[in-house]
């Protein structure tokens, strides 16, 4: 299937529906329709259709979609079948959780490696941990195009700066705070603290709701 451009909105859908997908018991049917996984997952089925139009054309009328074909379509859509190699700065807590989770692979992501401007360990999951002076050259010579930035606010905009002259395309961005890029560079921000401020929210307006 040719591919099509797609909006933000939609690409982070489709991780929720693949999810769903390989969720499914294998003794339930081959089959799914979008109004089963609309229904399954609390969404419009308008929604859910025009979002797997876009990334397969396995659909059939009164049948729906045979289900590995739709995991399969939406897997190579978002790239999970290609391996995308990065590497982490910011060797801390949770720098140490991101480079030990074994999950990534799932999605075609690597990490080879992290940097540190004081390692305190050598090496998580087999995963070596190396001095910042190194950066420059690991990146080079494993033509490293992605990055994960797991560092304290105040030297987050000093190490993406840093990455971008390695060669560094796209920052995975862990600091809660804007990071300032030339264009072409793609930065998608993982904000604690945003989804934390939705949650309390909701929570508030729960507790209001049984007063």
């Amino acid at each position: 299937m040719q591919r099509k451009e797609i909006s933000k909105a939609v690409l982070k859908r489709l991780p929720g529906y693949l999810s769903y997908l390989k969720s499914i018991p294998e003794d339930a049917g081959p089959y799914i329709s979008a109004t089963g996984l609309a229904n399954a997952l609390g969404m419009g089925e308008v929604q859910v259709r025009k979002d797997l139009a876009m990334v397969s054309n396995g659909g059939r009328p009164k049948i729906g979609y045979l289900r590995e074909s739709l995991i399969e379509d939406i897997s190579q859509f978002l790239g999970y079948d290609n391996t995308t190699t990065a590497i982490l700065v910011g060797a801390g807590k949770l720098g140490q959780a991101l480079l030990g989770y074994t999950g990534f692979a799932a999605y075609g992501l690597n990490i080879l490696a992290a940097f540190d401007i004081q390692p305190a360990a050598a090496e998580v999951e087999g995963k070596q941990i190396y001095p910042m002076e190194q950066l420059e050259t690991f990146c080079r010579q494993n033509k490293v195009l992605m990055a994960i930035i797991t560092v304290p606010v105040q030297n987050a905009q000093t190490v993406c700066d840093r990455l971008i002259r390695c060669g560094i395309k796209a920052v995975w961005n862990f600091a809660p705070t804007h990071l300032d890029v030339p264009k072409g560079i793609l930065v998608q921000n993982e904000n604690m603290a945003t989804s934390l401020a939705v949650l309390s929210m909701h929570l508030q307006a729960q507790i209001k709701d049984k007063k």
